[in-house]
Parts: structure tokens; C-alpha cells; sequence
């Protein structure tokens, strides 16, 4: 699963923190979430300027995350503890995409 993420400079929950920070606060809370159905996280980076792309779509970090089945993930993403986490992630962000992925280089 491939996280293209763009932060809020504030979270929109008028609670003070960055949306760096109500991020960091819903992945404390999701990590285990993903070890615990065999998932895994494979890369995590800083991202710069869009070469190729709509000048207007610019990501602060991008995320990989490998699920062992989709099932792990729609298992995840429907459990209550995960949609009390989402709140975190909603504050958090001002744009994202999650694209599903498929690897093939193995």
C-alpha cells in the first residue's frame, strides 16, 4: 500500500499540534495494528518537488506498507480500535492517496 501524505501545518482539530504531530499519534496507535495482522513496513521517506505531476500536488512524506492480503488490511481498517485511530490520521493531513499495490519484483 503505497501513503502519499501532505500535512496540515496545524492539526484541523484546534487541539495545538502539527499535523506532523496528530500523524505521529495515529501511526503510534497503528503500527501494532499492522505487525499484529502480519504486515509490515517496508519504506518510509521525505519526499521532494513532483518532477512529473500536477505542480499543485506536492507530498511532504511517502509511506509503504505491505499487508499479506487485502483481507489483513479490510480486517484492520474496519476494527474499532483502528477507526478511533483514523480520527488522528483525518486531523492530520490536508491530502493523501492510498494506492493498493500488487508486488511483482519477486
Amino acid at each position: 500500500m503505497v501513503n502519499l501524505l501532505r500535512y496540515l501545518d496545524q492539526a484541523s482539530d484546534g487541539s495545538g499540534r502539527t499535523g506532523r504531530e496528530a500523524y505521529a499519534t495515529y501511526g503510534a496507535a497503528v503500527i501494532p495494528m499492522v505487525i499484529e495482522r502480519g504486515g509490515s513496513f517496508e519504506f518510509m521517506a521525505s519526499a521532494h518537488a513532483t518532477v512529473i505531476g500536477p505542480a499543485d500536488e506536492q507530498w511532504d512524506e511517502v509511506i509503504l506498507v505491505q499487508y499479506p492480503s487485502r483481507a489483513a488490511f479490510l480486517d484492520m481498517i474496519s476494527s474499532d480500535a483502528y477507526q478511533v485511530a483514523m480520527v488522528d490520521r483525518e486531523v492530520a493531513l490536508a491530502d493523501s492517496r492510498l494506492i493498493p499495490t500488487t508486488r511483482t519484483d519477486r
